[in-house]
């Protein structure tokens, strides 16, 4: 509990609100103890001046009282005592405890253990005087005032800091609003004139950024449009003069081969630009549907098995999948993560076997390939990323794409096992998995 403590400080910390909180407090409290320390220095100087005078003044009073009245009693309270020490040997000789009788002639400040004492020592023809005066009390009232002061002073601090944190969220929630609008892209401008200044600053800063990038990815949309556009018409004239040279009567073998590579090379670039186009729009899933997951495995990977050329190995599917596991999906948007996660695994493949199996709301296809790069597992869903293993290609960060669209995640890691492992995690009642499914 003791790291949950400390991070949940440490993220207070780092809030705008609670800092402005905390200033005001630090600052509520070191003016207020500033103050306050100050007018106790003041008062206690003023109070020691006070003594002092009331010393002087009962001392002249008691050596002139003498004079003229010896018999005349000496001043003695609980908190003030009068020393008399006559040179002759007299009767009226009250000597002083030997903690004051050796100090000269002057005002004197003594501590003895904890008390403190002002003794002032005068002298005339006759006699040798000591006042002394325990200053216990005084120093109790002042300490006492001090304590007051500090525990008035914290909670002086504790009521700003609540009054801050509370004044700090009113000031502060324009920019709480601003980051959700920006978080749930509200198409609105965020600026409005009522905000403060610099709220208003960065709500303008905002709305020019998100300007620019609508702009970007307009013309991206538009360049990967006309692209597309203009690529077809010529691609599929190649196409059709391939596949028909191909077909011709007594034609040579190496010639028919190399009608059907540029056929492959060209249904290629025609899924490479529909690859480009559908990355460059806003893919958004259309109507879901209940599609029969296990069923779908093994029709969409027919499908990428008929796409491999003849002669090559292709690994066998071995699908856990249970047959009545429902998935509400948009088809085309599902059977073209499929589509690519499956291309994905038999690149690497070969003659091994793909696995795929359900674990909760997880769809797992794992390869029986080399694996990921331990360095490249960052990058597996990045467009065109080159590896040590070479190209990565549109394939998997397609599959990034359209998975963000329809709210699922997807992720990819090594197999204990051996082999590559793409997990698609669907959302939360996506998916529906009777009780007997084998994972």
């Amino acid at each position: 509990m003791a790291w949950v403590t400390s991070w949940r400080w440490a993220e207070r910390a780092r809030s705008l609100r609670w800092r402005v909180a905390a200033a005001l407090a630090a600052l509520a409290l070191l003016t207020i103890l500033a103050q306050s320390l100050t007018w106790l220095w003041l008062l206690e100087r003023q109070e020691d001046a006070f003594i002092n005078q009331q010393l002087h003044e009962q001392m002249a009073h008691s050596m002139a009282l003498w004079r003229e009245h010896p018999e005349a009693a000496l001043p003695n309270s609980p908190a003030m005592w009068l020393y008399r020490e006559p040179f002759r040997p007299s009767s009226q000789r009250v000597e002083a405890p030997p903690q004051f009788a050796h100090l000269p002639v002057g005002d004197h400040e003594v501590f003895i253990g904890s008390h403190e004492y002002h003794v002032l020592v005068r002298a005339d023809a006759q006699a040798r005087y000591i006042l002394v005066y325990d200053v216990e009390d005084h120093e109790f009232r002042l300490n006492r005032l001090f304590w007051s002061t500090l525990a008035a002073a914290l909670l002086l601090a504790l009521t700003t800091l609540g009054a801050g944190y509370w004044l700090a969220g009113r000031l502060t929630r324009r920019l709480g609003g601003l980051a959700e609008a920006v978080e749930r892209e509200v198409p609105e401008a965020l600026a409005d004139p009522a905000m403060e200044r610099e709220v208003l600053a960065l709500a303008e800063a905002f709305d020019r950024q998100r300007n620019r990038q609508r702009e970007a990815m307009a013309r991206e949309r538009a360049f990967a449009a006309n692209l597309s556009h203009e690529l077809r018409t010529p691609l599929t004239a190649i196409r059709t003069d391939a596949e028909l040279l191909s077909q011709l009567p007594d034609l040579p073998a190496a010639v028919a081969r190399r009608g059907a590579r540029i056929v492959a090379g060209v249904d290629r670039i025609n899924s490479l630009a529909a690859s480009l186009l559908l990355l460059a729009r806003e893919a958004r899933p259309g109507e879901r549907l209940p599609l029969a997951l296990a069923g779908l495995l093994d029709e969409v990977w027919q499908r990428s098995l008929d796409a491999v050329p003849a002669g090559l190995p292709v690994p066998q599917l071995e699908n856990a999948v249970a047959v009545d596991c429902q998935l509400l999906a948009d088809p085309a948007l599902f059977e073209l993560v499929l589509r690519n996660i499956f291309d994905n695994a038999l690149r690497y493949s070969a003659d091994g076997t793909v696995r795929c199996w359900l674990a909760d709301d997880e769809l797992a296809v794992q390869d029986s390939g080399p694996g990921f790069a331990a360095d490249e597992l960052g990058h597996v869903f990045d467009r065109f990323y080159i590896g040590r293993r070479g190209l990565h290609g549109l394939g998997l960060a397609l599959v990034r794409h359209v998975s963000q669209a329809c709210g699922w995640q997807v992720t990819a890691e090594n197999a204990a096992t051996g082999g590559g492992l793409i997990r698609l995690r669907f959302a939360p009642g996506d998916l529906t998995i009777p009780s007997h499914t084998v994972d």
